[in-house]
């Protein structure tokens, strides 16, 4: 069953301290969805909530928490990452692949000051590659895995729903930013 949206993108670093129970808590938020239908749908969602922040897209809720603009800028950053490493599993024989800091990629690229429409056609762009490449994958190909160096053996398939599960995550701490910078 998937994950109520209001539970959805509430991280507390679990990543790190338990790398496997970050991996079971994107797809528990795809549940029984097709994750290429969840992932099909994203780019609309990111643009409905983009023109829905308006003249808020840009503002923090807090020092320590991201604007709706950097959440899109975080979702862009791993959908280029997950490009990579799908490609990775097909082409080559178990390589390994290196986590990122998530927080240092948002701040370092300066998410929060890129154009959103920017943002939104290379997401679209990477997206559509990545679906394609997807549904041209065979059930073999999607076993096939990749090492993270922090999490293990993931194949094709587990990434691609968890990229699925990702997205759902962080829409709905976008969607929590934008209320609470309403909210004041």
């Amino acid at each position: 069953m998937t994950q109520p949206a209001d539970q959805a993108g509430r991280q507390g670093g679990e990543e790190l301290a338990d790398p496997q129970a970050y991996q079971r808590r994107l797809v528990s938020l795809v549940g029984d969805d097709d994750p290429a239908a969840v992932q099909g749908a994203t780019g609309a969602a990111w643009r409905a909530l983009v023109a829905e922040a308006g003249t808020d897209l840009r503002t923090r809720p807090s020092r320590d928490e991201w604007s709706v603009l950097e959440c899109l800028g975080h979702a862009v950053d791993g959908e280029l990452v997950m490009s990579g490493r799908y490609r990775w599993a097909l082409a080559e024989d178990d390589p390994e692949i290196v986590g990122y800091d998530q927080d240092r990629w948002v701040a370092a690229l300066a998410h929060g000051l890129a154009e959103q429409e920017d943002l939104l056609r290379l997401f679209d762009a990477l997206r559509a590659s990545n679906l394609v490449l997807w549904k041209a994958s065979t059930p073999d190909e999607r076993e096939r895995t990749v090492r993270h160096r922090e999490r293990g053996p993931e194949s094709l398939g587990l990434m691609f729903t968890m990229i699925a599960g990702h997205d759902r995550f962080h829409l709905a701490q976008a969607r929590r930013a934008l209320i609470a910078v309403r909210a004041g």
